[in-house]
């Protein structure tokens, strides 16, 4: 009785298992065919080589058109602060004053010198002028006049050398204020009231930076020169020649000031392979700071580009593919190479497609090779 009931199971299963089968075999008969309503339509699109520009983007430091260290020319304890970090300064106007009192002095005793000297030049002048008197009427031999001329010639000499001195002493005392040699920004201030500075500390007391127009700086690499040498352009040419570019700032938006190549290092570094390029922003409201970061923007044309969406492809093993369709509405595999410059939506292709080739732009997850579809072309 059981052997009659597995066997009636088993019919009746095997009848509904095929029925199944007969129904999915229908529905994918129907759909790839097209005979019928749930036939998809996709959506194609016939290349057509055009103009494209893209861009390159490239890491780069801030600096203000003039950044100045200031450094002091003599030592001494700092006596007044005059600005503090982050004051807009002008040309000449005082930073830093140091202690002026041994630099006074060395003037004072300095102008004493002179004086004295002065004196010694006037007495040795009236000797030999006197001297000479004598010599004419032979009351004195040529040994005294010419002693009496020495000592006022070594007068002379003592005198220019004090006044040497005190024009030395004074300018000594001038570099204790210290004034700003541009106009600009003060930087960080690493030394304080009371602090003893000199020529030889290993930090300057503050950097003044002329922020009206900012240089970025930045690198490319070999491979990149020689993808901007065109047309028997130099690279300092190709890269002048460009656009305004475009510097998109830490926080991702792009400053709304355009720059321009200044200048290009003529020589390759050995170490890095590359070369150093400046690029000048203007700066009117002083948004962009020096020692800050950002990304130059380089856009890069094209002539003659052909362009996929980004949608239309698919990778297999670390290759890019899409779908094209022949004149049967067939569908065939395509690999292809791309640019690594992109806008995020589209890929612009080097290798693998060619004018007049369909691409189909949508639904590629549901496509396989050699098969049939319906299509419509878009309007670009």
């Amino acid at each position: 009785m059981w052997k009659g009931r597995c066997t009636q199971i088993t019919t009746t299963f095997v009848v509904c298992w095929a029925l199944v089968l007969s129904g999915c075999s229908g529905g994918g008969d129907k759909r790839q065919k097209g005979n019928g309503g749930s036939q998809t339509t996709y959506a194609v699109r016939v290349i057509k080589p055009q103009q494209v520009t893209v861009s390159e983007s490239y890491p780069a430091t801030l600096r203000g058109k003039l950044d100045v260290e200031i450094r002091p020319q003599v030592g001494g304890p700092i006596t007044q602060l005059a600005v503090d970090e982050g004051d807009r300064v002008r040309k000449g106007q005082t930073l830093f004053v140091l202690d002026q009192i041994q630099y006074q002095e060395a003037v004072n005793a300095a102008t004493a010198a002179v004086e004295v000297a002065t004196q010694s030049v006037a007495t040795a002048r009236l000797t030999a002028e006197n001297n000479r008197q004598l010599a004419d009427e032979n009351i004195i031999g040529d040994y005294t006049l010419q002693t009496a001329e020495n000592r006022l010639a070594s007068a002379e000499a003592a005198l220019a050398q004090a006044k040497a001195q005190l024009t030395s002493a004074r300018k000594q005392l001038s570099y204790t204020v210290i004034s700003a040699p541009t106009d600009g920004v003060v930087g960080n201030i690493p030394y304080r009231v009371g602090s003893l500075v000199s020529p030889t500390n290993p930090h300057p007391l503050t950097i003044v930076s002329d922020i009206s127009e900012m240089i970025a700086h930045f690198s490319i690499t070999e491979r990149q020169v020689l993808s901007f040498a065109n047309n028997g352009q130099s690279i300092k040419e190709a890269l002048e020649s460009l656009p305004q570019l475009q510097l998109r700032l830490i926080d991702g938006s792009v400053y709304e000031h355009p720059g321009k190549v200044q200048t290009v290092s003529g020589v390759l570094d050995p170490v890095t392979g590359s070369l150093n390029v400046r690029v000048l922003f203007p700066n009117p409201d002083g948004k962009l700071l020096s020692g800050s970061t950002g990304n130059v923007i380089i856009p890069i044309t094209i002539d003659n580009a052909i362009e996929v969406p980004q949608l239309a492809t698919f990778r297999l093993q670390h290759n890019l593919y899409v779908y094209t369709v022949d004149g049967e509405g067939k569908v065939h595999t395509t690999q292809i190479e791309v640019l690594p410059q992109n806008d995020g939506k589209n890929y612009i292709v080097t290798s693998g497609l060619k004018s007049g080739d369909k691409v189909v732009t949508n639904g590629v997850v549901t496509l396989r090779d050699g098969m049939t579809i319906q299509y419509a072309e878009e309007e670009l």
